[in-house]
């Protein structure tokens, strides 16, 4: 994921536990608005959907929030609030099994584009193309460690895959979040590269990250 273009800092977030992830979720959605694209990337059991949980609380929608992974995309309705309105609809799609741009596009996210918060797990480089501004939100994991079952045995599904402190790096593209209050410490672009932040689940290191209460 480029930070290249982006209207606001690099920030990085130290995640204690499930609960943690669920609140970084439910800071984002209090400054997410209908037509925002999230692209969230991390490994096996990282806590995308977790963390698309939170998001879903937080904007309100109707039902739970669950992997979409065998439906590929679930569209969730905000319920109304106590003055009888509604926010913006959750699109929650994820790409794990996307294996081309042309079913990306036989989605038709676009349809939905601007009047939901559109969150796609497994999303770096399938739908970029969607939107000029975005929150590219990479979120790292501990490999192995007490607690984490063997690979083998592991749910693709399963966001509790291993124990640990997580790390969420939230990288904002596009003039959108200029001046957009994002949770976390600022991190040099630089230096979040060389941690090594990407899909593989490898632990590029949290220092000097902010945690996130729940």
């Amino acid at each position: 994921m480029s930070g290249a273009g982006t209207g606001a800092a690099t920030r990085r977030v130290v995640l204690p536990d499930a609960e943690a992830t669920r609140g970084l979720g439910r800071a984002l959605a209090a400054v997410l608005r209908a037509g925002d694209l999230v692209v969230l990337t991390g490994g096996l059991g990282a806590g995308k959907t977790t963390l698309t949980q939170g998001i879903g609380a937080g904007l309100g929608v109707r039902g739970a929030v669950v992997s979409p992974t065998f439906t590929i995309a679930r569209v969730q309705p905000a319920l109304p609030g106590p003055d009888g309105r509604r926010g913006p609809s959750l699109v929650h799609v994820d790409a794990y099994r996307i294996g081309s741009l042309d079913e990306i596009d036989a989605l038709d996210l676009d349809a939905s584009l601007k009047e939901s918060v559109t969150v796609v797990e497994w999303g770096s480089g399938w739908v970029e193309g969607l939107a000029q501004d975005r929150l590219e939100v990479a979120i790292e994991r501990p490999r192995g460690g007490a607690g984490a079952a063997p690979a083998a045995d592991r749910d693709p599904d399963d966001e509790d895959g291993a124990a640990g402190v997580r790390t969420a790096t939230l990288r904002p593209v596009g003039a959108r979040w200029a001046g957009v209050p994002l949770p976390g410490e600022p991190v040099d672009e630089d230096d979040g590269r060389r941690g090594g932040v990407g899909d593989d689940g490898a632990d590029g290191g949290a220092d000097g990250a902010a945690p996130v209460a729940g």
